[in-house]
């Protein structure tokens, strides 16, 4: 009795490895259901075990606010006007506009 219950803990400990090695990811959560629910296959097991192990990127891609996207939200540098995407120089002042200037 007492070898199957250590049996079923290794087992159980074996399948959910992938997920106790992702437990501190960002995709911790999709991990762990490809694990549950595919990881009797083999492959799904693998494949959860491979994102698990996979480094993390440093940058994730954030979408600009959606008043970033709006025309009136650009303004001169210079006497704050509105400014239009296609516009190389202020229609108010008449700087030229830099658009990569952070």
């Amino acid at each position: 009795m007492e070898f199957v219950l250590l049996c079923l803990l290794v087992g159980g400990l074996l399948y959910f490895l992938p997920s106790l090695v992702a437990r501190r990811k960002r995709d911790f959560g999709a991990i762990f259901a490809l694990n549950l629910l595919l990881g009797w296959t083999f492959v799904g097991w693998v494949v959860s075990l491979v994102w698990a192990l996979a480094a993390e990127s440093p940058y994730r891609w954030n979408p600009l606010p959606p008043a970033y996207a709006l025309p009136q939200a650009w303004l001169c540098a210079n006497c704050q006007s509105h400014l239009q995407r296609q516009d190389q120089f202020c229609p108010s002042c008449g700087k030229r506009v830099n658009w990569y200037a952070g």
